[in-house]
């Protein structure tokens, strides 16, 4: 699997040791990926091109422990559930599932029965956060191929370590500026004084139109122009139509406001990368810290009264995460552009993976490299 520094793109920022958003102590991700058939579409049955990527914020043995959240949307094509309630507790407090749209009914279920079946005495009240990007150029996305029980088996993958890029989980099926996207992560080390935390960042990459592509500052989508089956059959008449998720998770102390002004930062990595944020895009973000453990988890007993305390970087000193989620946010991308394989979907419709050569060669003679 080809990575961004692999390939010696002059990237900024000093990454965890896995580049990862597993870097953030405690995040866990799974994958189930799903592929099977070929040919013409056959509603119901095939191609299949789809999957499931579950994220555990504080890992299968934290679920009871609620971490301080917060969601943004910059272009609301698209769905992402549970965010009304993080709005109105700034926690989070399940598991975090990414599938394709029409799947985020069968891998909610999936989650509610999972967390039955991992934290008993949660079955009274769920809300479940699952988010969605449309691979219906590659996928049967009206068949019912994601199920519950793919939703419980990517939260039972769920591990530390490394994460499945491109063609993997909820990525499976997806594109990006007009080769073939899916999963990407990255991670970044910020030193505060004498700690030093990790924010880490996760994208479903779907979005974005060829000509807009930058690579390093570079416009390489304009470069790379041909061989674009999905331009230049005018799918759909929307260039550029897709969506992207992306998680941001950290160590670092923060309150729910500054969670969410994470999240407002995640357009800020993906405009690196090119994009504008077209109207056809569902690009909705989350963000979390699992610092401050048990402090936002429920309360106290009927007939008691307390206080709880959260520690936080001040407001004022916030900046250097700010950075961290931009840089993370754009190597996330291109992790995942690099990452993905040519595939060929329903209908034999074709998404061409991004030609490293001729990425490295455009890039050296631009300097970059």
């Amino acid at each position: 699997m080809t990575r961004a520094r692999a390939l010696g793109l002059p990237l900024p920022g000093d990454t965890g040791p896995l580049n990862a958003i597993t870097d953030v102590p405690g995040v866990e991700v799974g994958t189930v990926t799903l592929v099977s058939g070929d040919g013409p579409l056959r509603p119901g049955e095939g191609p299949v091109r789809t999957g499931v990527t579950a994220l555990l914020p504080r890992g299968r043995t934290g679920l009871a422990d609620a971490c301080a959240a917060g969601a943004y949307s910059l272009n609301g094509n698209g769905e992402m559930t549970g965010t009304h309630w993080i709005a109105e507790t700034g926690a989070l407090n399940t598991p975090v599932l990414i599938t394709n749209t029409h799947a985020v009914g069968p891998c909610h279920r999936g989650a509610i029965d999972w967390m039955l079946r991992e934290s008993p005495g949660s079955e009274d009240w769920m809300l479940p956060v699952v988010a969605e990007t449309w691979d219906g150029y590659l996928n049967d996305i009206g068949g019912a191929h994601v199920r519950p029980e793919h939703a419980v088996q990517a939260l039972d993958a769920a591990r530390g370590g490394p994460v499945e890029e491109g063609n993997a989980g909820g990525g499976t099926g997806m594109n990006c500026y007009g080769f073939k996207g899916g999963n990407g992560t990255s991670s970044r080390v910020v030193r505060y004084g004498g700690d030093a935390y990790t924010v880490g960042a996760f994208v479903q990459a779907n979005f974005g139109s060829r000509k807009d592509l930058t690579v390093c500052g570079v416009p390489a989508g304009a470069a790379l122009a041909d061989d674009n089956p999905m331009e230049d059959t005018d799918w759909l008449g929307l260039a550029g139509a897709g969506s992207v998720i992306a998680v941001v998770a950290t160590d670092a102390p923060l309150i729910p406001g500054q969670c969410t002004a994470l999240a407002r930062r995640v357009p800020l990595g993906l405009a690196r990368t090119g994009t504008y944020g077209q109207h056809s895009s569902g690009d909705i973000f989350l963000a979390f810290s699992t610092a401050n453990a048990g402090a936002l988890t429920g309360g106290f007993p009927v007939g008691e009264e307390g206080y709880e305390t959260l520690r936080f970087v001040p407001w004022n000193r916030i900046d250097p995460f700010y950075e961290a989620v931009v840089q993370a946010v754009e190597e996330a991308v291109l992790n995942a552009l690099l990452a993905a394989r040519t595939m060929i979907g329903r209908d034999g419709h074709r998404s061409p993976a991004l030609p490293h050569d001729r990425l490295r060669d455009l890039l050296a003679a631009r300097g970059v490299l």
